[in-house]
């Protein structure tokens, strides 16, 4: 018998589990540990909660879950719970699948000012993740300005600006739409370095802003290249240009009853974040595109007040003591998935974050075809301990872990607490996750 532990229970981490059942069959046990007393990672927290279809992919992990050779570790933390030398020691694989949860830093003059949040922590916020149970965004403010030209930057937008009315069917958390339903915002502008033609937004995301109910969608005509430009597109891009294009031509009329306005500002670099202890405004600086599309400063700077600015600019992996790693790109230190003998990293904790949640499908069976060269290599003994032996050291150190069945209990009991016409009431206390499956 073969044992992999794979490190986080989201996309990367499950698609590796069903495709090493694929491969080996019952010949393999897979154990999935996540810090949290839940599992499904970014489509718990990550996705919006207004996509609902999307969540549903944790279905399918859930089939892979309930199978006899998978088993769900929740609520044990890797790094401080148990080492990664630790679990080396009683599994012949170890898979880092901890995705990229931690912003990356807005490295500008007053980035750091509070009313300055990471989409990381602003989602996390709205989707009840623990650790962010208790941010309290500035929302008092008339003003709200969004980094990022991704789809990140359109779901904090479209959050921003919907009516609560809109939410149902939805499992946005309670604080959290609460909280926004009675924010004074007025206007949110989405700041992107570069032009229309070089946005990282697909069409669907796009799209929903033109159907919102109290808010429109304003573009600068002139940001927008000669239309004949657009065929030299990807067609994706090519579809979501188009949406920009139909927001521009909006007639001023049909604006006049939306108390929201979503304003792009293209080839805007921030440069400064200001404000007396807390953010009033941000500096920005006009850019325009090189030969090779890069945007380059012109020296042209503005003002924009307001008092809270969400960067959504990227994540990273959060490091883990003893695993090599990449800075500069926030990622785990590897050579196509490969760390060190008997230690691979998956997802976006191996490329960055970079690609969709199906994308994490064939990474998964990628990581899978290397262990199993590298145990027809010979590497590893395959007499290891793998659960037995984690489950000896979990005891020894008093860590109650929480296994699948105990998952579903807290889902029973969220679903439960859902209020009218949401699916689910997140809990947002890891203790009160735990009570519930008792």
């Amino acid at each position: 018998m073969r044992h992999i532990a794979i490190i986080g229970s989201g996309p990367a981490g499950y698609y590796t589990a069903e495709a090493a059942q694929k491969r080996f069959g019952p010949e393999v046990q897979v154990d999935i540990i996540d810090r949290l007393p839940v599992p499904f990672g970014l489509i718990r927290f990550g996705v919006a909660p207004d996509h609902q279809s999307i969540k549903a992919v944790s279905d399918r992990y859930e089939k892979v879950a309930l199978s006899d050779n998978v088993r769900f570790v929740g609520n044990v933390a890797v790094g401080s719970d148990v080492g990664v030398d630790e679990l080396q020691q009683h599994y012949d694989a170890v898979v880092l699948a901890t995705g990229a949860p931690n912003d990356r830093k807005l490295e500008i003059p007053g980035g750091d000012l509070p009313g300055v949040l990471g989409s990381a922590a602003f989602v996390g916020w709205y989707n009840g993740h623990p650790d962010f149970a208790d941010l309290k965004p500035t929302l008092e403010g008339r003003h709200v300005v969004i980094i990022g030209n991704g789809n990140v930057a359109l779901d904090v937008a479209r959050i921003l600006a919907k009516t609560r009315s809109e939410f149902v069917g939805s499992d946005i958390v309670s604080h959290a739409l609460d909280a926004l339903d009675s924010a004074a915002t007025e206007e949110i502008t989405i700041l992107g370095r570069r032009g229309p033609h070089q946005i990282a937004m697909t069409p669907k995301e796009l799209g929903e802003l033109g159907h919102l109910a109290r808010a429109t969608v304003r573009v600068d005509k002139d940001d927008l290249p000669d239309p004949g430009e657009d065929v030299l597109l990807e067609p994706g891009i090519r579809k979501s240009v188009t949406h920009l294009r139909e927001f521009a031509a909006i007639p001023e009329a049909f604006r006049a009853d939306k108390s929201i306005s979503i304003n792009f500002d293209f080839f805007a670099a921030p440069v400064a974040v200001e404000g007396d202890g807390q953010v009033e405004r941000i500096r920005i600086e006009r850019t325009r595109l090189d030969d090779q599309l890069r945007s380059m400063a012109t020296g042209e700077t503005y003002e924009l007040d307001c008092s809270l600015i969400i960067s959504c600019i990227g994540y990273q992996t959060p490091p883990i003591d003893g695993v090599p790693y990449e800075h500069g790109r926030g990622r785990f230190a590897n050579v196509e998935g490969r760390i060190l003998p008997g230690l691979y990293c998956v997802g976006w904790a191996r490329r960055g974050p970079s690609g969709t949640i199906g994308t994490n499908r064939p990474d998964g069976a990628n990581i899978v075809e290397l262990i199993a060269e590298d145990w027809a290599a010979g590497l590893g003994t395959a007499d290891k301990l793998g659960r037995v032996g984690l489950d000896g050291l979990l005891q020894s150190r008093g860590i109650n872990a929480v296994q699948f069945s105990d998952w579903k209990k807290i889902e029973e009991a969220e679903i439960a607490r859902a209020r009218d016409g949401a699916p689910r009431e997140k809990f947002v206390r890891i203790d009160d996750m735990i009570a519930a499956q008792k």
